[in-house]
């Protein structure tokens, strides 16, 4: 019998991640977890992000998943490390395949990130991209307001456009070359971020190397889904409104039905 990949994130958002995931893995199936009842992580302490990822991850484990993906750019910097020292499956995260995206497309070596207030101040994108590569500056803005633009589905609107130029300014005087969308919800602004940053800047989404990356570690791990089978996703959520399924189709592009999980925490 083959074993799902599970999926988690504080929200809605991670659907993101799940789509690309999807689009280049179509026959592996996938068991989705959104933790829209403690929503956002973003504001949270780092001590009760790990907690929650905690839970997220053994939720998923009770599906026997071969794999946890955190979707969620604010779990990934204060709980991928535990998780991977902790639990038996490969462990990915959104911003190791971000950051190395970045230092590979950058020319001028000044790279700019955006995220939510909890992810920009972790610091968890420029220590990778230190890592990386050392000689690359990198420049951080949070952007909370987007998240809550994209839920409201005000993707294109004249308040959007002005938000973003307020938030964007910065890093446009910084002369960055390559900008980091360091939050599942940004690659739905992409139109106006591009708008606001100009041709010149590169936008790197992280869902796209997620997706690759998880390819390669299940290739590695001869963890891949045999056969051409039609796989059965699955996707769950804490709490469940008519609101979430609205923008959760959004994320997705596409019809979806979400579940309530029952005892969810432990």
């Amino acid at each position: 019998m083959e074993r799902p990949i599970g999926v988690f994130d504080s929200g809605i958002g991670g659907l993101t991640v799940a789509r690309e995931i999807m689009r280049r893995l179509p026959h592996e199936e996938i068991v989705y977890f959104g933790d829209t009842a403690r929503v956002p992580y973003g504001t949270k302490s780092p001590d009760t992000v790990i907690k929650f990822s905690i839970e997220n991850t053994l939720f998923l484990l009770r599906f026997k998943v071969k794999m946890i993906v955190i979707a969620c750019n604010t779990s990934t910097s204060y709980s991928i490390e535990l998780l991977k020292g902790n639990f038996k499956v490969p462990v990915l995260g959104v911003i190791n395949p971000g950051a190395e995206l970045a230092t590979k497309v950058t020319l001028n070596r000044r790279v700019g990130v955006i995220g939510t207030a909890a992810t920009i101040t972790s610091g968890a994108y420029e220590r990778q991209i230190r890592t990386i590569d050392p000689s690359v500056k990198v420049f951080s803005q949070a952007c909370p307001l987007f998240v809550s633009l994209v839920e409201e589905g005000w993707l294109r609107e004249k308040v959007t456009y002005e938000i973003a130029q307020r938030y964007l300014k910065p890093l446009r005087a910084k002369g960055i070359d390559t900008l980091i969308l360091g939050c599942t919800h940004y690659p739905l602004l992409k139109e106006v971020i591009a708008s606001v940053m100009g041709r010149s800047v590169t936008l790197v989404d992280s869902a796209h190397q997620v997706a690759a990356h998880a390819k390669e570690v299940l290739a590695w791990e001869n963890l891949l889904a045999a056969g051409k089978r039609i796989p059965r996703h699955r996707f769950y959520v804490s709490d469940e409104s008519k609101r979430s399924t609205e923008i959760a189709r959004r994320f997705l592009g596409r019809p979806i039905r979400l579940v309530k999980a029952e005892h969810t925490y432990v």
